[in-house]
Order: C-alpha cells, then sequence, then structure tokens
C-alpha cells in the first residue's frame, strides 16, 4: 500500500470530550501498530479529513512517523473552515496538525452546507487511496459504518485493502500496557 486513509468514530460516539483521555493514548497506539508495517513496506501517503476524534490523533500519528519515515501527511477537509465552531483547544490542535502537514486542501471550497459534502469527500478519499484503516467495531454503532460501507462497495470492483481496529485491538493493547506498568 503506497497510499492509505484512516477515520474512525468521533469522541462523542466513544465518550471522550478531553484530548487528555487514556483512551486516545491507546487509539493512537493501535493506530500507530497499524502504520508501522505500511511505512516499513513503503508507505508513501497517509491521506485525512482530519475530523475530530479518531482522524485527528490519526493525523498526530503521522506527524510523530514523519520524524522515522518518507511518509507524507495529507489533510482534505469535506469544506472550507471545518474547524471554526470547534472548542478553542480542538481548533489549536487542529492548526498545529494543518502546520505539518504536507499537504491541506478542501474537497468543497464551499463553508458547510449539507451532508453530501461529507460523503463526496469519503468517496475521494477512498478513489485516492489504495486502502483504508478504520477504527471500528461492528457491535458498536456509529458513524464510520457510513465510510466502511462505501469501502466494501468499492472493493467489489477494485483491489482495495480494508483493515479495521476494534474494540478488541484496543482492550489488548490496554493489556499489554497494563502487564509492562
Amino acid at each position: 500500500m503506497k497510499v492509505v486513509t484512516i477515520t474512525g468514530y468521533k469522541p462523542h460516539e466513544i465518550g471522550i470530550f478531553q484530548q487528555t483521555h487514556p483512551a486516545v493514548t491507546i487509539i493512537k497506539k493501535a493506530i500507530k501498530q497499524s502504520l508501522l508495517p505500511l511505512c516499513e513496506e513503503g508507505l508513501e501517503w497517509i491521506v485525512l479529513s482530519c475530523q475530530k476524534g479518531v482522524e485527528m490523533w490519526a493525523s498526530q500519528v503521522a506527524i510523530e512517523l514523519k520524524q522515522e519515515y518518507e511518509v507524507k501527511l495529507a489533510i482534505l477537509t469535506p469544506f472550507l473552515d471545518q474547524e471554526l465552531k470547534w472548542k478553542e483547544n480542538d481548533q489549536l490542535l487542529y492548526n498545529e496538525i494543518i502546520q505539518n502537514a504536507d499537504f491541506v486542501d478542501s474537497v468543497s471550497k464551499k463553508p458547510y452546507e449539507n451532508p453530501e459534502q461529507f460523503r463526496i469527500k469519503d468517496r475521494l478519499l477512498i478513489h485516492k487511496t489504495d486502502g483504508c484503516i478504520i477504527l471500528y467495531d461492528e457491535e458498536v454503532d456509529g458513524s464510520p459504518k457510513f465510510f466502511l460501507n462505501q469501502c466494501k462497495e468499492f472493493s467489489l470492483q477494485q483491489d482495495y485493502d480494508i483493515r479495521l481496529i476494534t474494540f478488541e485491538d484496543l482492550q489488548l493493547i490496554q493489556e499489554e500496557a497494563q502487564c509492562t506498568d
């Protein structure tokens, strides 16, 4: 895989309301574990829309990996100024990520108008990448299922690599961390 996208739950969907929540560290570790083998195999781009939650945390992981690997970070937001109504600390984190990205653009050149802008962004990300990593557990419904369904549909016509990080995976990482403490 040369180009990958990453998505998953929004913070409120999994009960995370602060960046300092302990689960954020576990999620970032899971994302990093998923990306490391791809980086070793020559991953060139990590493409994200940098929405709050998994995508912002994945962006932070991508920035870390840029220090060690020849991987680049692209941010393709669904629409202009997606962060305008976010809390200040989320806006600060977002701006830090944007400053460290190698490429930044918006799919729609307009501010938010309707949910179709998200579907268009999802289609673009799927068509411009070789595969995806999705933090999603089919036992816990949430917004990532829409992206996953599009990926599954696309993979019927095209070779597309879909990798899931489940809550069981997160639990294993947490247990490993407790064993080493």
